[in-house]
Parts: structure tokens; C-alpha cells; sequence
């Protein structure tokens, strides 16, 4: 083992660039993700062992760096345990690398392998009701173009279900209106898959590509200055225009909207009309059927029609009669 393979720079730059992006074909959001998280990891082993990045070496990345640096997303940063455990993933499939790549350092290596993930508490999805989906849909002031452009984003991802990667990365090629109108995405696990449009998102996306972007777009939802609009943009648009439908509908004010959860409000929609959970699973774009359970553990209307099915007990309401006043001053003595 040669000292250039012991430091750590070689290893990672092997890892993104011959692991992940040559061999993997890893997707441009998995390769970022692990870019950030190498990149929160870099700087807080910087700060604790005093030695630039591009100086460290394998043997200092040990399993208690390792430990107090999740400890650390956790207290400091505030991160759920779920990010945590996200952010560990991609150590770990970086040290599987590394013991192929340096197998002198596999004790080292298994110790950091060890280090378990963390339960967390798996809670109900949150999505919203339709006449919140009503109340967030006339937010966005129409008469200015960033409103019309927000409107229009935010109906489509209440009637598709696109994630976020997928909507930011939305081109105007990609929609197809008229006969057979549909939307194509290029989504997770590099899945292709059509989504048609109902007849309202169509005629609204007509007039916004129509009369509000350029002869020439790229971008079906740019930013003022024409780029695409950042994950952070989207968050921010979405909770403005939360906080002005809370005024008329005071039960948003209640919920943590963010545009995964209008996602989850598709979901919902199509399970309380009576679509097949395969089917949602293929609107969606999962790549498990089983993804799709958390939908039906949060649908309290499917859980009601199956209480109507079940008799209840034989149990008879008596009413409440108190103590004789002379025995329950007995009784407490």
C-alpha cells in the first residue's frame, strides 16, 4: 500500500469519480448528496483535529470522529434522526470503497462499519385537505408574473405528484398539450415516466407558456433571472404563499407544508378515490409497492369505512351516580 493511497483526497476523488460516477452511474442528486455530506463531514474534522481537508489521512477518520460527527448533525445542526442516518449512508458506502482500496486499514474500517443507524419514530405523512389545496392554489398573486409562474408550479405539483428534482427540472419540451397531454420526467432511479395532465393544469400551463415565457424557453419554471429555481426558492415560495392561505384557512397554519407534502397530498387524493395502490405507485414513480403503505396508515376515512364494517360491542352506557356523601367520608378516612 502506497502512502499516496492513505490519504484521504486520493480516496475520495476515486470514490466519486471512479465509484460513484463511472461504475455506479449515480444519479446527479445522489452524487450531490454525497458531496454535501462529505462536505459537513470535511469541516467538522477540520475544526476538531486542526488539519486542512486535503491533509487528512484515512487512519484519522476513526469510528469516534465518525460518531461525534452524526452526534453533532443531531445537537447542533438540529437534523432528524432520518437526515442523520441519510448523511451516515453515504459514509459508509464511502469506507465499503475504501476497503477495497486500502484493506491495511480494515480494522479501522469494520469499527466505522459497526457503528449502527439510529431508530427513528416513523410518523404519519402529512398532506392537506382539499379545501386547503383550494385556500394555497388562490395564494399567489395572478396579476404579477412570479405569481402566475407560482400558481401554475404549485397546481402542477398538486395534480402530478412530481418531487421536487423533477419539477425544478421541468424544461418546456417536456409537456406535451392537446391530445394525450402529458408530462415526461426523467426521475429517481434514472426512471422515465409519463404523467397526464388534467384539463384545468393544461389550459393553465397553456396560457403561462404561452403569454409568460420567452419564444425560446428552456426552463419551464425559471427563476427572475432565468435559471432554474433552487430547492431553497421552491421551500421559500411554498411557505409564503402558506402563511397568505393560513388567513383564510387557519388549519394550514396547523401544518409544516413543504413541496414534498404536496406530493403526499396527490397520493392521498388518488387513495381516497379508490385507485389500487399499484397504480399510485406508478403515478408516483416508486420503486416499491410498499412505499405506498404510508399513504394507507394516513388515510383515517379508509380506517372509518372499515369501523362501520365491524359490529361494535354489546356495551350498555350507565349513567354516573356519586357516592352517598356520608360513605365517601368513611371511605376517606
Amino acid at each position: 500500500m502506497t502512502a499516496s493511497t492513505c490519504n484521504l483526497a486520493v480516496l475520495l476523488e476515486g470514490f466519486f469519480t471512479r465509484r460513484l460516477m463511472q461504475q455506479r452511474q449515480a444519479s446527479a442528486h445522489t452524487i450531490a448528496s454525497y458531496r454535501d455530506t462529505f462536505r459537513l463531514f470535511l469541516r467538522f474534522a477540520e475544526k476538531r483535529l486542526k488539519v486542512a481537508p486535503s491533509a487528512l489521512a484515512l487512519e484519522q477518520l476513526d469510528a469516534p470522529l465518525i460518531a461525534a460527527f452524526l452526534a453533532d448533525l443531531e445537537h447542533e445542526r438540529g437534523v432528524s434522526a432520518r437526515s442523520r442516518n441519510l448523511r451516515q449512508s453515504a459514509i459508509r458506502s464511502f469506507f465499503q470503497y475504501a476497503a477495497f482500496e486500502s484493506p491495511g486499514h480494515a480494522g479501522l474500517i469494520q469499527r466505522v462499519l459497526a457503528i449502527p443507524s439510529k431508530r427513528c419514530t416513523r410518523k404519519q405523512v402529512c398532506h392537506l385537505t382539499r379545501e386547503e389545496v383550494e385556500a394555497l392554489l388562490a395564494a399567489p398573486d395572478r396579476t404579477t408574473w412570479s405569481g402566475r409562474r407560482d400558481h401554475v408550479l404549485l397546481l402542477l405539483a398538486v395534480q402530478t405528484g412530481l418531487r421536487l428534482s423533477e419539477i425544478t427540472g421541468l424544461r418546456a419540451a417536456d409537456v406535451r398539450l392537446g391530445t394525450g397531454a402529458h408530462v415526461h420526467v426523467l426521475g429517481k432511479g434514472r426512471k422515465e415516466r409519463c404523467t397526464p395532465l388534467a384539463k384545468q393544469t393544461q389550459a393553465v400551463l397553456r396560457s403561462w407558456m404561452s403569454r409568460d415565457l420567452g419564444p425560446e424557453p428552456a426552463i419551464l419554471f425559471p427563476s427572475a433571472r432565468g435559471s432554474r429555481l433552487s430547492a431553497d426558492g421552491v421551500q421559500y415560495l411554498v411557505a409564503k404563499h402558506v402563511a397568505t392561505a393560513g388567513r383564510a384557512c387557519p388549519s394550514l397554519t396547523r401544518k409544516r407544508v413543504t413541496p414534498h407534502v404536496l406530493r403526499h397530498t396527490t397520493a392521498m387524493e388518488l387513495l381516497q378515490a379508490g385507485v389500487d395502490r399499484s397504480v399510485i405507485a406508478m403515478w408516483l414513480g416508486h420503486e416499491s409497492l410498499e412505499t405506498t403503505q404510508i399513504y394507507l396508515d394516513a388515510d383515517l376515512t379508509l380506517k372509518e369505512r372499515v369501523l362501520d364494517k365491524v359490529a361494535p360491542p354489546s356495551v350498555q352506557a350507565r349513567r354516573y351516580r356519586p357516592e352517598d356523601k356520608l360513605m365517601a367520608f368513611l371511605s376517606a378516612l
